[in-house]
Order: C-alpha cells, then structure tokens, then sequence
C-alpha cells in the first residue's frame, strides 16, 4: 500500500465507509501527497488491508473514476490520472519567521570567520572508522532487539563523566549524565524537567539569540542582565529581579564576549540560587577549548546545594554535524530526567554514541582538544597580527575576536555582504535583545580563519567596512 495513502475508517459515522474511503483518496490526490502516475492498491488489496468488503472499495474507486480522479489499466493496475497546473497547486506554504530565517543564516557555511564550528577539516578519522566498524555494529546497541536507552548508552556516560573529572573538575556519576541532541536539546530537555512556565529568567545581554528563543517558547519571562569583564553582573540581576527562577548563562567563556565568570561573582550567585530556591542552568560553551592557560572549572564543581544543571556538547571540539551533547543532572532531579528522556527527548542513535565513547576511551578525543587549542592560538596571533596593522579598535573573545565598530554602522549589512565573498563574522548586534550604544561590531571566529587565507580576507574585510564610514 501507498505509504502517502493513510485512511482511518469511522464505522460509527452516519457516512458510508465507501464514501469515506472516496474523500480520503480524494484528498489525497488534491493536496499533492498522491502524485499522477501514482500507483494505488488494487481493489482487493485495499479491502483487505482496511479490513472491508471488496465491494466497498470497488465503489468508491468507481466514483473516483468518474470525477476523472483516477484511471485504471487492467493488469497494469491503477493509477492517479493527469492533472491540469491549476488543479495541482500546491497551498501557498508560509515563509519562515525571523528567527527561522536568522537562524538559517547564522548557521550558513563553513565560511571564513564562522562562530561555532570547528576549523575545515570535518570529522576525525578515528571517529568515522568506528562508526564504520562492523564490529561496533555487531557488538552495540544496534544488534539488541530492544529500544535502546534513552538516557544514552553507559559506555559514553561514563567517558563523558571521567572526562568532566579532569577536565572541569566536575565530579559526577554516570548515572547523571544524560546524552542529548546537542546543546538546543539539552536545554529543552532541561527546561521541560524544570517547568517553570511564567517564572521569571536572568539571561546574559549580550547571549546566544537560540538560547534567548528557547526561554521564550518555555514561556519564561526574561530578564537581560549585562556582562561586563568578570560576566554576569549577578548584582544587577538580584537588584532588578530577585525573585527570579531561573539564572541560564556561559561562565567559562560568556558568549560571545569571552569574558570568565570570577569567582566572586560565581559564589555569589550559587549563594543567590540556594537563597531564592532558583536553578542555573550552565551552558559550558567553549569552556574546554580556553586559549590562555588551563580552562576555568565548570560552576557546577563549586555546587555543594546541587543548583546547577550542567550543559556541555561536542558540536566545537569534534563537528556540529554529530548533534552530540550531555546534560548532567543534579541527583535530586535523576528520575525526572530520566522520564522525561524516556518520554519526550531519547537519546540520539546508539551507532554514534558508541563510536565517540570509544575515540574517548582511546585518548583521541583529549588529544584532539589540546590539538585544536594549539592551532587555534596560532591562528588567533595571526589575525591580531593583521589587524594591529590596521586602524581598527578590537579585543579578543574567547575563540573569536571582536572587532568594533562606530554606532552607526550596520553591522547586520556588512556581514551580509562579506557573505558574498565566502566570509561570515558574526554581527554584534545580533547577539543583544535590544542593541544599543557599542552594539555594533564584528565577531570574526578563530577556528574557521587558516593563516594562509588571513591576510586575503581580512583585506576583503575592511574593504567592506570602508564603504560604509
């Protein structure tokens, strides 16, 4: 049978079943789903997959025929007959929205000076070949006839746990890991455990527009707080909002102006969650990959009241394309985490799981990360390099390097059309819920910027930029 042909029968309905069966076929073949030419189940077919008489489906392909709905060939079978243009317009689909089409275009790519991807060289070997490996299939998950776990498989539970001992300083079980889609998934997965629907949210301003959509569609209502060089002004958000419920921010490298969370300001607002019975939720981005010595330990390392969900991907030290990440889970909030990933959020495929536990529990992964830092350094220095020999105002940020521009500048417009040129610096503006004085600038990605094309691009760069002073 079709698989575009989907009938549900009513036998309670006043409407006979071969009508029933005429409109669903008909309907069908109107919106588009049954092509012409599309072949249909014969008659018998049909009944006996609907569980009818044949005559009843011989009536209805009967009335089909004769609206010219359908024709049939004798041996050859039945199929949807030929159908004028009018006929077969498509319902006009809605264009996607503003934070459709902004999401669209900040993910475009790989391009010169991309945020958020690791540099040119797609996914290790090392990972692909496990992946690839008959005996990772044989011996996996994908050989049980049973669904796997949707927390994720405990043999990247664990790596993930030992890695996060000694990477973050944040000691956990694996039984508080939860393996996700990727960061967006965590935090949905968080956030649908924590239901705090119209409870107030501290949110960094600047901050990661997905995360600011995200709080949103939870329905929480948001609270900027600024960052300045220690992060979070985690006074400002206790003088304006205090009774919040929820703190969601990036301590280890804000995001995107690179600034650390001090630890001052770190105690303070562990002090501020336990006080107001709040949650924070960490997003660890960039944390691992700091390029001025040792990388901060993560927030949730100093949670002694166990406050802290903590979010971490693989998305910036292997390739988004995994849509790989991890939640760990305070133990009070385990079994809910867990019902609601067995619910609403499994854990991706069990193949991909398995492969980067095992590039893990092989040293490739650390390996990698201290690999990429080193690269990353030498391409930061370069661009800083260049731009020292330029008029230009600029400070590093984290894995980026913000290049500021005058008020009146549009940034939003150059990125656009350095786009043309294969470049895609992330606009400042963009980052903020409502821009304002010292907005505008240009977030230019290290990872994403080779050496050898440096000197090129950043000429192509200012080229742009001198057309709008």
């Amino acid at each position: 049978m079709n698989s575009d042909l989907q009938i549900q029968l009513d036998r309670t309905a006043k409407l006979s079943l071969s009508e029933q069966i005429r409109m669903s076929i008909s309907k069908a073949i109107e919106s588009g789903l049954l092509a012409p030419g599309t072949r249909l189940p014969s008659w018998q077919d049909l009944a006996a997959h609907l569980g009818v008489a044949r005559g009843t489906v011989q009536a209805a392909y009967e009335r089909l025929s004769d609206a010219q709905m359908i024709e049939t060939f004798g041996a050859k079978g039945t199929r949807v007959a030929p159908r004028s243009p009018t006929a077969m317009a498509q319902p006009e689909v809605p264009e996607p929205g503003a934070f459709m089409k902004a999401y669209e275009w900040m993910n475009s790519g790989p391009a010169i000076f991309q945020l958020g991807i690791p540099a040119f060289e797609g996914l290790p070997e090392q990972l692909f070949a496990r992946a690839r490996s008959s005996n990772l299939l044989k011996t996996g998950s994908f050989s049980s006839l049973v669904y796997p776990d949707p927390r994720g498989e405990i043999e990247l539970r664990r790596e993930i746990a030992g890695y996060l001992s000694i990477a973050r300083n944040l000691h956990c079980f694996p039984e508080q890991v939860f393996i996700t889609s990727g960061y967006s998934s965590g935090l949905g997965l968080a956030l649908r455990v924590l239901g705090l629907d119209g409870k107030k949210v501290w949110m960094e301003e600047p901050g990661f527009f997905l995360t600011r959509k995200g709080l949103e569609l939870a329905r929480l209502n948001i609270i900027p707080i600024p960052v300045d060089a220690e992060g979070l002004n985690v006074s400002y958000g206790i003088e304006h909002a205090a009774d919040a419920a929820l703190a969601v921010l990036t301590p280890g490298q804000q995001a995107p102006l690179g600034s650390t969370l001090s630890l001052r300001r770190r105690l303070q607002l562990l002090e501020w969650a336990v006080s107001n019975d709040a949650w924070i939720i960490e997003d660890d981005y960039l944390s691992e990959l700091q390029l001025e010595g040792r990388a901060a330990p993560a927030l949730a390392s100093l949670d002694e009241s166990k406050r802290v969900i903590h979010i971490g991907s693989f998305s910036k030290t292997v390739s988004p394309g995994l849509r790989l990440g991890f939640v760990v889970a305070p133990i009070e909030l385990i079994t809910t985490f867990s019902e609601v990933a067995a619910t609403l959020a499994p854990a991706p495929t069990p193949v991909i799981q398995l492969a980067t536990a095992q590039f893990m529990h092989d040293g490739h992964y650390i390996r990698r990360v201290r690999r990429l830092k080193r690269l990353y350094s030498a391409q930061r220095d370069t661009l800083c390099e260049q731009l020292r020999g330029r008029d230009a105002e600029w400070v590093t940020a984290g894995l980026a390097v913000l290049l500021k521009l005058p008020d009146s500048m549009p940034d939003v417009q150059i990125v656009r059309e350095a786009m043309t040129f294969g470049m895609a610096p992330s606009p400042l503006s963009a980052w903020f819920a409502t821009p304002a004085e010292n907005s505008s600038g240009l977030l230019l990605g290290v990872a994403t910027a080779p050496e050898p094309y440096m000197a090129t691009s950043c000429r192509q760069l200012f080229e742009i930029i001198e057309r709008y002073r």
